[in-house]
């Protein structure tokens, strides 16, 4: 070969590498798909939550009431009044967690219908406004806590925040420098927060560290347009679906805008849902929307698995999802109170992750792991058990984790 055509053949097979290895990212909306207007006549909607056994509930911030929608029994009311609830979340007993404007606070809804604060003030100083909130697979509440519902003379904190609430109940400062912190999700792999600046229309992310504090703080996207950025989600893939003016953005986890979903309203928030949570659901203005995507979401928390009869002794369900990465849920029933322990064993017999023994009521119960072992480090792919033991008897697990 000469020279020359050894040349053209070098120029042609680094320009075809180069096509190659930049071609972008497959977006997860099919092609056509259009969002499908599932309930509307509402003030103003927020918060989506999908709950077991199949159904949708959502804030109407104004109208001071969370309500439900399922594809069987259409609309229905939730829970009223709400205290003008606007994110929600589930914690990893199922039970829902309510940002509120109206209280100000971090609230517990209990399975009576009783409320109970868990996040009312910090540092004697009352909070601002909670706005949106998400639940690490520790059980921790993160939250974001801008101004939006008061006004200044109300404000007492003189900052707006990012805050985590631990198991125990400690609140905790990990950020103030955002002017609107409002949407917060997790990477999948939890070693991420991302928040969004809503008036300023940015998104921030930041490592969380082994003790939970942030670190590198770094600008991952700016949206464009009129309107603000709020409610956000993530999907297996690491991929992330903000509200935004006109709809949905979906960023690649590079920081890289992937897709637009067009939305019409002010749309507000997202949630996955769904069987098989592929099904993104998207308040906006005064009204309910769903598209089903080529993607699946992160759950985060966890709803409780509903039975109509409590077991003849402890059991152990299946793990969900299985195989899994980088997350999957452990669910399991109790017919009495019970003191439960929890380990994840290896297949040579280590224990790489526990759970304090503690008193666990009767019914159904759950929790998450996140593929990490009790120093935070992530474990290799393979087979894994999760031992339960109670003095109702032993119950063994056996998960596949996949990286």
């Amino acid at each position: 070969m000469n020279k020359c055509l050894f040349l053209i053949c070098a120029i042609a097979f680094i320009l075809c590498f180069g096509i190659l290895s930049t071609a972008p990212a497959q977006s997860p909306v099919p092609d056509g798909a259009e969002v499908d207007k599932i309930a509307g006549g509402y003030q103003f909607v927020e918060g989506p939550l999908w709950r077991e056994p199949g159904y949708l509930i959502f804030s109407d911030i104004n109208g001071n009431t969370i309500y439900k929608w399922s594809p069987v029994d259409g609309k229905g009311i939730f829970y009223t009044p709400s205290g003008n609830s606007n994110g929600l979340a589930a914690d990893l007993q199922g039970r829902v967690l309510m940002a509120q404007h109206g209280k100000r606070q971090i609230a517990r809804l209990e399975d009576d219908g009783t409320e109970t604060p868990l996040a009312t003030h910090y540092d004697s100083k009352r909070l601002n406004s909670p706005n949106d909130l998400t639940v690490k697979s520790d059980g921790s509440i993160w939250f974001t806590d801008p101004p939006y519902g008061i006004n200044s003379s109300q404000e007492e904190l003189g900052f707006y925040g990012i805050f985590r609430l631990t198991p125990d109940g400690e609140l905790i400062l990990l950020d103030n420098s955002l002017s609107r912190p409002n949407g917060i999700a997790f990477s999948p792999d939890e070693t991420k927060l991302y928040v969004n600046d809503s008036q300023a229309r940015k998104i921030y992310v930041w490592d969380i560290q082994p003790d939970f504090t942030l670190a590198n703080k770094k600008l991952f996207a700016t949206m464009t347009g009129g309107g603000s950025a709020d409610g956000m989600e993530m999907d297996s893939n690491g991929n992330l679906y903000s509200t935004g003016p006109g709809g949905v953005w979906i960023y690649q986890p590079d920081g890289v805008l992937l897709d637009k979903i067009a939305v019409p309203e002010q749309t507000t928030n997202v949630a996955w849902g769904d069987s098989a949570r592929n099904t993104l659901y998207i308040t906006s203005g005064t009204s309910v929307y769903s598209i089903t995507l080529n993607a699946t979401g992160v759950q985060t928390g966890i709803n409780k698995p509903t039975k109509t009869e409590l077991p003849d002794a402890l059991e152990l369900f299946g793990n969900f999802p299985n195989p899994f990465n980088p997350v999957t849920t452990i669910t399991f029933t109790l017919n009495k109170p019970e003191q439960i322990g929890v380990q994840i064993v290896n297949i040579q017999g280590k224990v790489v992750r526990s759970w304090d023994s503690k008193n666990f009521a009767q019914g159904a119960h759950s929790l998450v792991w996140n593929a990490r072992d009790v120093n935070g480090v992530p474990v290799a792919s393979g087979v894994y058990y999760c031992l339960l033991t109670s003095t109702n008897g032993n119950r063994t697990l056996k998960m596949l984790l996949l990286r």
